[in-house]
């Protein structure tokens, strides 16, 4: 099934670029543009594609709040949303986090991790850069307002090593490797975690470890 997205960033040269990376990739198609986050929102309304890539800095309202509108843990169909954009320690790419973004990229990604992104959001999985993971969480160490809920139960050592990978921003099949236990299993333990922390995708999983003060082995 071709995974529809819709792209919005304020340079029109950046839009062509996403564009034709996307266009190119098997599975993929791009149905619409924006070149502003009021106009990305009210493109998302009325295409619903199946996943928005969002720059973080736009004019009129920025990739936060657009994100917010059309991901945010309030809205009632959300879309999917990947933020897209350069890495220079801004406080807006933890609140976009937040806002519910399923994936964060570098502009500089590559047509490969970018496709990655892109799929993962569509199914419901999320990616994020994973050098982008550990400068993210290491820049905003400590700089969270209030200490997280605490799981429902308590997690095992087996999903503290999980948590561990996920905040370190490995994938499911380098957690596997490194733990030397099975795609399946991995998935397993990530729902585990997912449920007792009331996380809805493993963005939501690193952001709880980093608000805890890191992933403890």
């Amino acid at each position: 099934m071709t995974v529809r997205v819709l792209i919005a960033d304020d340079q029109d040269l950046v839009r062509t670029g996403l564009r034709m990376i996307l266009d190119a990739q098997p599975g993929i198609e791009v149905v619409g543009e924006a070149a502003d986050g009021a106009e990305a929102v009210a493109r998302a309304h009325d295409l619903r594609p199946d996943v928005c890539l969002f720059d973080i800095r736009m004019p009129v309202m920025d990739g936060l709040e657009a994100t917010r509108r059309v991901a945010g843990a309030d809205v009632a169909d959300p879309i999917p949303v990947v933020v897209i954009t350069t890495f220079d320690l801004d406080e807006y790419v933890y609140a976009a986090l937040r806002a519910g973004a399923r994936g964060f990229l570098l502009k500089d990604a590559g047509p490969v991790l970018l496709a990655e992104a892109v799929r993962a959001a569509a199914r419901g999985d999320a990616l994020i850069d994973p050098n982008v993971t550990v400068r993210l969480l290491e820049a905003f160490a400590g700089s969270a307002p209030e200490a997280p809920a605490p799981p429902s139960s308590p997690l095992t050592d087996r999903e503290e090593a999980v948590l561990a990978g996920v905040a370190r921003g490995l994938g499911n099949g380098e957690i596997g490797d490194e733990l030397h236990i099975s795609l399946s299993t991995v998935k397993t333990h990530l729902a585990s975690i997912m449920a007792k922390l009331g996380a809805r995708n493993r963005v939501e999983i690193a952001i709880w470890a980093h608000e805890r003060g890191g992933a403890r082995r």
